[in-house]
């Protein structure tokens, strides 16, 4: 259990919490079924009683991890989200992603979080552009990779033409562990390979998973299923290929990320779900070592540290919230803990930790490495701090990106302008945009990666914060952080060009450029100052 009563402070008993954690991403491109394959984790997971319902204190809530009204309304995730449940005797922690690549930062930040990710792929769309972003940025982190094709009971591309699209295109080994028999309209189950079992809908062709048919030896298929020939025969005969072109499944070589296991099925009808949630309870790592500055922080330390992925506001808009993300690298954290706030070199106190499952929580009583806590807080907490036991020590791994649309900010109602200033340091701590104010004039420029992430911004500040606003072209295309080791030239570069100089939500000397050909002719003349598109956070 989360709250165990176990004498925890022993450690063998703490040892083994850390064990049973598995914390998780899920990462696609757009449409290829996350959020359906989220629901339906959390389904076998125990979590809820039916898609859609939380099972908790005798009530059926919504589970949506898709909890704003604009992702409701788009049918999109825009903002990552947790959710914690456990399944025979593990803990698992998934951590939804935005699929757009408008919010790629944000999933960024989300991946350095986990130790784990399953990547979602669409059966009739192979490879998409977001997926292979979000693929190379687990390849950087050496995030092992679970598989999951999904759709395969809809019209697709061949199962084998999949598999040599992502281990051509990605460069990745991988190790069929389901296989479809048959697709599209001659779906009628899968192959579970080292089980040996036909997993089955019900006798309507079109119904959910319902049981499974053990096989004797894989040639049994048609005999066994009663499924005809003309669909087993080329079934069969795909897998033999693929098994001796593949390798077999290593777990040493899925834990290194050089391989990934793969699963055919379809999230929607239930197919081989609950196979790709035993893989990551037997063979998913648990909690890792974790960078902080010069040294390495091994889970099982005794003292408590671990680091800020996230900022969330208004997740119940009718209290106003705000909740810091933190994720546990290591000891055992206790509510009402003294934890030493490192950036503001002072302690706080976690007196009211909480445990997600979306939009909903429950008090956290104790948690592990591995675990994901949300803080309640007033600003004190913003993305890339680190909360030690009294170490000054700082996590590496969260930065900011250079963004690539500018927009002045204009708010239609003057009387307004303090709600706003708000709001927008508010929706910069939680890295929805970034907010950069010029030196010289009075209106804050906006920095997003791309336009959807515009429309969330209009549609929270006026949901959330009651302040209607519209944009405004900036006559600058680019920014980039600024430094020198000269202070005195880095002084009169700022001197002359203050009219395109302005300052990040941390104070950090920024420079607006109109175009591109401006920053190259610019960073040429002044060589001494560091133009960067990436600044560390905390």
């Amino acid at each position: 259990m989360l709250h165990s009563s176990a004498p925890s402070d022993r450690p063998s008993g703490f040892a083994a919490e850390v064990r049973r954690r598995r914390t998780f991403a899920i990462i696609s491109h757009p449409d290829a079924g996350k959020t359906t394959l989220t629901e339906k984790l959390l389904y076998f997971g125990g979590a809820i009683k039916l898609a859609g319902h939380v099972k908790a204190r005798g009530e059926r809530r919504r589970t949506r991890s898709d909890w704003m009204e604009i992702e409701q309304s788009r049918g999109i995730s825009v903002t990552s989200s947790v959710m914690t449940f456990e399944r025979n005797g593990l803990v698992f922690n998934l951590l939804d992603t935005p699929g757009h690549s408008d919010f790629s930062e944000d999933t960024f930040r989300t991946l350095s979080a986990v130790d784990a990710a399953i990547m979602v792929i669409d059966a009739a769309k192979g490879i998409e552009s977001q997926t292979r972003k979000l693929f190379e940025v687990c390849r950087l982190r050496d995030i092992p990779i679970v598989t999951f094709i999904n759709k395969v009971d809809r019209e697709g591309l061949d199962a084998l033409e999949l598999l040599d699209e992502i281990a051509s295109g990605l460069a990745l080994d991988l190790a069929p562990m389901t296989w479809p028999i048959g697709m599209g309209s001659d779906f009628r189950g899968c192959i579970d390979i080292a089980g040996k079992r036909a997993l089955l809908p019900e006798a309507v062709r079109n119904s959910p998973y319902s049981k499974a048919v053990e096989l004797s030896k894989l040639e049994d298929l048609a005999s066994a299923t009663g499924i005809e020939e003309r669909i087993t025969g080329p079934a069969l005969e795909s897998l033999d290929l693929a098994r001796a072109a593949l390798p077999a499944f290593d777990a040493k070589a899925f834990l290194e990320g050089h391989l990934s296991p793969v699963f055919f099925g379809s999230a929607l009808r239930d197919f081989c779900v609950e196979e790709l949630l035993d893989c990551l309870a037997s063979f998913a790592p648990g909690p890792g070592v974790r960078e902080a500055g010069d040294r390495i922080v091994e889970p099982e330390e005794a003292a408590v540290t671990g680091f800020v992925f996230k900022v969330q506001a208004n997740m119940d808009p009718s209290h106003r919230d705000r909740v810091a993300f933190l994720r546990l690298c290591s000891g055992r954290f206790r509510r009402g803990m003294k934890m030493f706030h490192v950036r503001e070199g002072k302690p706080m106190s976690v007196s009211s930790p909480i445990l997600f499952f979306a939009q909903d929580r429950e008090t956290a009583d104790e948690a592990y490495p591995g675990d994901i806590i949300g803080i309640p807080n007033h600003g004190t907490l913003r993305v890339g701090d680190t909360l030690t036991e009294g170490e000054e020590l700082r996590f590496t791994g969260l930065p900011n990106f250079a963004p690539e649309i500018l927009r002045r900010v204009l708010i239609e109602d003057p009387m307004k302008a303090k709600q706003l200033q708000r709001a927008l340091q508010d929706l910069a701590e939680e890295g929805v945009a970034q907010v950069f104010h010029p030196v010289l004039g009075s209106w804050p420029i906006l920095g997003v990666f791309g336009a959807l992430q515009l429309e969330v911004l209009v549609s929270r500040l006026k949901a959330e914060y009651g302040v209607p606003i519209r944009f405004e072209t900036a006559p600058y295309e680019s920014a980039r952080w600024i430094d020198s080791a000269e202070p005195a030239e880095l002084a009169r570069f700022v001197e002359k060009e203050r009219q395109n100089i302005a300052e990040d939500r941390d104070g950090n000397l920024v420079f607006l450029a109109r175009n591109d050909w401006t920053l190259r002719r610019t960073a040429e003349e002044w060589k001494a100052v560091r133009f960067t598109d990436v600044r560390e956070r905390g």
